[in-house]
């Protein structure tokens, strides 16, 4: 019973974002087809028009885009905006800021908590406040695949619904050397 009502419960939140979202395409904004924006999330909504996203991207949770800057209205009695464009297939981790008058190429990776105040390249993975590039795409996926095959990926009887004590605690043991990976 209670799992029917966390189904529910997430289908009427999920309503309410898909509706949201719409909203905003209604009024400018322009997302490509299978991106995913978790949620919470922060898109503009009074400059929606103004932020264009890829195709295939992933947002993580509490991502900002904010296409103006309110710190002249009170001196000037104006407001700077600018576009914000991503392209496709990016990855924009947890808690990142995107500012007015930016572009992230495609094939591109933000790392958490990333301020991105200034265009970051193609093929680019990029991190911190401000956001600098620390490496290509190409070398991030290549280093990382290489770490993988030396430690190894926990698949899917690892994750969080199929996880037994046992389990966690080897992930837990493994974790002791460093990072890990899992499906």
């Amino acid at each position: 019973m209670i799992s029917f009502m966390r189904n529910i419960i997430a289908s009427v939140r999920q309503k309410k974002i898909d509706n949201y979202l719409e909203n905003l395409k209604n009024k400018g904004l322009k997302i490509g087809e299978g991106t995913d924006i978790l949620q919470p999330f922060f898109l503009d909504p009074d400059h929606c028009y103004l932020i264009s996203i890829g195709r295939d991207c992933t947002f993580a949770p509490n991502v900002r885009l904010i296409a103006h800057d309110a710190s002249t209205k009170t001196y000037l009695d104006f407001t700077r905006i600018g576009k914000i464009t991503i392209g496709d297939r990016c990855f924009i981790g947890d808690s990142t800021i995107i500012l007015p008058n930016v572009s992230i190429g495609s094939n591109t990776v933000i790392g958490s908590a990333s301020l991105v105040n200034k265009d970051i390249p193609e093929n680019s993975v990029a991190a911190g406040n401000p956001a600098k590039i620390i490496c290509s795409l190409d070398e991030y996926i290549k280093r990382t695949e290489i770490n993988a095959e030396e430690k190894g990926v926990f698949g899917e009887d690892y994750l969080i619904e199929n996880i037994t004590s046992q389990k966690k605690d080897e992930v837990l043991r493994s974790l002791d050397a460093g990072e890990g990976y899992i499906v």
